[in-house]
């Protein structure tokens, strides 16, 4: 993919910061965001509240693609506040992009979102896909059909569009492995609850690389599971990112402490014991190759990329 426009609304985070890297040599680059950085090279920010129609509407007129990650981080006590807020910011932003579309003559030619594979149960027994996969009820479930259903009610004529469910991105510049290694340098870097509970992943170059496929196959539409092939289980993880820090040993952490934990530090404790189990297999089916399909060499490429960070490998 070169020399396209693309839009990512939402791009300051990690999953954001990962895609403008990915893209951002080759493209041109706008990200709309609450606090605009200053543009350079060929990425340009523009200011955007995630609600009303403003001048960044002008940045989507002939652009090739755009991506919507924006939404409140679920990290934090499920407060009604809060709760509240994560609901806003996604449909908020996803209804408004879709008004921009409309608004202009030459909208974006492919619309993709983000959305999150925990829309799944709590799953031990199996895996779940795209085809078989069982949706429940509670909050976190919630807030992903929710999201999805005003991205997949947005009328766009002539604009393909795709939902991502993404499983825990992992990367070096952020996300899930900053608060994990700061766990391990401590000795804490054990396995948390049972340890048994599926722990389903995806680099965050396959993140980009799925968008990128998708983009380029005028064929490839709908809702699609962005999770490496072979999810591992919370133990797992933890013994895999401890061994390519460098550390032989960590004190796992149990249900109760995590409990006491969450409370204090004001997030829950269902983002780490749920038990993600899921499988891309539309994707698969449809010929997508993962760069990481295994946790080793990503988590060997991660730890190997750190910015300022040197660790000595133990295999």
């Amino acid at each position: 993919m070169k020399n396209k426009k693309i839009i990512i609304a939402g791009g300051t985070g990690f999953i954001g910061t990962g895609l403008i890297h990915y893209f951002g040599q080759d493209n041109d680059i706008v990200v709309l965001t609450r606090r605009p950085l200053p543009s350079h090279n060929r990425i340009t920010y523009a200011a955007w509240d995630g609600k009303t129609l403003s001048n960044w509407v002008n940045h989507l007129e002939n652009a090739d693609l755009l991506i919507n990650l924006t939404g409140k981080s679920v990290n934090c006590r499920y407060t009604p506040k809060n709760k509240q807020a994560i609901f806003d910011s996604r449909t908020n932003a996803t209804n408004v992009i879709a008004t921009a579309f409309r608004s202009i003559p030459h909208p974006p030619k492919v619309w993709i979102n983000a959305a999150s594979a925990t829309i799944y149960r709590h799953a031990e027994d199996r895996p779940m896909d795209e085809f078989n996969g069982e949706i429940e009820n509670d909050f976190s479930v919630q807030v992903c059909k929710k999201w999805e259903a005003g991205f997949n009610e947005a009328n766009v004529p002539g604009v393909r569009k795709a939902l991502l469910r993404m499983a825990v991105t992992i990367g070096s510049e952020g996300g899930v492995i900053s608060p994990y290694l700061n766990l391990v340098k401590f000795g804490l870097g054990g396995y948390q609850g049972s340890g048994n509970q599926r722990f389903s992943w995806v680099h965050i170059t396959d993140v980009a690389r799925m968008m990128e496929w998708i983009y380029e196959d005028p064929a490839l539409s709908g809702t699609f599971n962005c999770s490496a092939p072979h999810p591992t289980t919370n133990r797992e993880f933890m013994r895999t990112l401890r061994k390519a820090a460098g550390h032989l040993f960590g004190l796992p952490a149990p249900a109760w402490l995590l409990k006491i934990g969450a409370c204090l530090i004001g997030t829950e404790t269902e983002l780490l014991l749920k038990s993600r189990w899921v499988l891309p297999t539309r994707a698969t089916q449809a010929g997508f190759r993962f760069q990481y399909p295994y946790l080793k060499p990503a988590m060997e490429n991660i730890i190997h990329s750190l910015p300022g960070r040197r660790y000595h490998l133990f295999y």
